[in-house]
């Protein structure tokens, strides 16, 4: 099987890959939010420390257990785990966690496609502020409409995902991802240049220390690690798969290095374009759907061009969206190939029809079962499945393949450092090895707590 194993043709593959996967709309709805609710560049600084504390450890050890095992996660932690052990148990549990996070996931990359139509078209075009959010509300009450548009955008990344490894894969994300920095670029610098933007750079990276004081020291820090552990995606095998895909010339820790690096690019880039066109337009950012469906079509309709703006920035939104589809989707295909030696052409045929058929709850949440609200008043099912996936299946998932990496009735601190370490470039901290058998459980074992805590205290 390990001879079989389909693999990237370059290094920049990988890594534009791995990138897409992590970047998505975490990156645009929420960092940006966050980062200016909590002291701007000061939180900013604190959220890279617990990137590279947090995420940079995890995102290795799935690399490494990708790379040593050449399998999908379904089948990896079989393959590396001691005899007489049940570690292989979380394969199948993690690529569930997978499918639940296509299941909201392609519904909003559908609104994104949508509101890319939209804009090209015109239809935003002379609309208020109310119109912006009627039109907003007019598509959520829409069944068919949503699934037309989530059906059309998992499709497609289905269809990209069928080509193959490197020809529709890599090929296809690479473009979509180099595209998307251009963009990104493109319209922070706009923003920039636009007149007044300079009190919404100074309200994100001018440091704020009352704002810090307000909220609390204690939240603040709680905010930034909450932030940094979830951005990567880390938990559920979706970069694992990457790993196994990939040669030995390079050290992992190195690659992984270059992955945070663009994915925080992208995160403080959204920054330097929401931020400053809301100043310059007075218009107050917040987070979620309400960002990018209602708040950032209205400044476009401010702005001279606006068709033009809105329909880039949208782009740059849903190539964001479509590189993680096809990330994760590539990581569920795989593991029908990997487990139950399915073909590429059928794995993908079949899971596209349970994928669209299993996101119609998500979007019926939004019309039909409004008055199913499973974490309390104003929660649908999208908020249920991003509650099971974001604060259970990530935390407890990456605290599993902590343990398994660093202990020796797992894999074991000298497997996982042997195939981490291997190939040219930075190695990894191995004078940190109590931190990381015995504090970042801790740390993991306490974000995932606290975030149960704050769901259910609110219901």
């Amino acid at each position: 099987m390990a001879e079989q194993r389909e693999s990237l043709s370059s290094r920049l593959g990988f890594i534009l890959l791995s990138a897409g996967c992590a970047i998505g709309l975490g990156n645009v709805w929420r960092f940006p939010y966050i980062a200016g609710k909590y002291g701007g560049a000061l939180f900013v600084l604190i959220y890279l420390f617990f990137l590279v504390a947090l995420g940079l450890p995890i995102m290795v050890m799935e690399f490494s257990i990708g790379r040593a095992s050449r399998q999908n996660i379904g089948k990896a932690l079989k393959t590396l785990e001691p005899k007489e052990t049940k570690w292989h148990l979380y394969g199948p549990v993690a690529i569930i966690g997978n499918y639940i996070l296509m299941f909201f996931y392609t519904t909003i990359a559908g609104w994104l496609l949508y509101y890319c139509f939209s804009n090209i078209t015109g239809a935003f075009s002379g609309l208020d502020a109310k119109g912006v959010e009627n039109f907003f509300g007019a598509l959520t009450a829409n069944p068919g409409q949503q699934i037309f548009w989530m059906a059309l955008v998992t499709i497609l990344s289905f269809v990209i995902v069928g080509i193959g490894l490197k020809n529709g894969v890599e090929k296809i994300t690479k473009v979509m991802m180099s595209l998307l920095l251009v963009l990104i670029v493109i319209l922070a610098i706009h923003s920039i240049t636009l007149k007044g933007s300079s009190e919404g750079l100074k309200f994100y990276l001018l440091p704020d220390f009352s704002k810090v004081t307000e909220s609390g020291f204690s939240e603040v820090i709680f905010a930034a690690m909450g932030q940094a552990f979830f951005t990567l995606s880390l938990g559920i095998g979706s970069m694992e798969i990457f790993g196994s895909y990939i040669d030995k010339k390079y050290s992992l820790t190195g690659e992984s290095l270059r992955i945070i690096i663009l994915d925080t690019f992208v995160a403080i880039a959204s920054g330097l374009i929401i931020f400053p066109a809301c100043f310059a337009y007075g218009v107050n950012p917040g987070a979620g759907p309400q960002l990018l469906f209602i708040t950032m079509p209205n400044i476009f309709n401010n702005m001279a061009a606006s068709r033009l703006w809105g329909t880039l920035f949208f782009i740059f939104m849903s190539f964001a969206a479509i590189s993680t589809l096809i990330a994760v989707f590539e990581n569920i295909v795989s593991y029908w190939m990997d487990v139950h030696g399915w073909s590429r052409k059928k794995s993908c045929i079949i899971n596209c029809a349970i994928v669209v058929a299993l996101s119609i709850p998500c979007i019926l949440g939004f019309n039909l079962w409004k008055n199913f609200q499973p974490l309390g008043a104003g929660t649908g099912v999208l908020d249920l499945e991003d509650f099971i996936v974001s604060s259970t299946l990530l935390p407890l998932g990456s605290l599993l393949i902590l343990i398994f990496c660093c202990h020796k009735k797992g894999w074991g601190w000298k497997n996982f450092i042997n195939e981490a370490d291997t190939g040219n470039g930075i190695k990894f901290p191995k004078a940190l090895k109590f931190y990381f058998k015995w504090i970042l459980p801790l740390i993991i074992i306490f974000i995932f707590v606290k975030g149960y805590i704050d769901i259910f205290s609110k219901m």
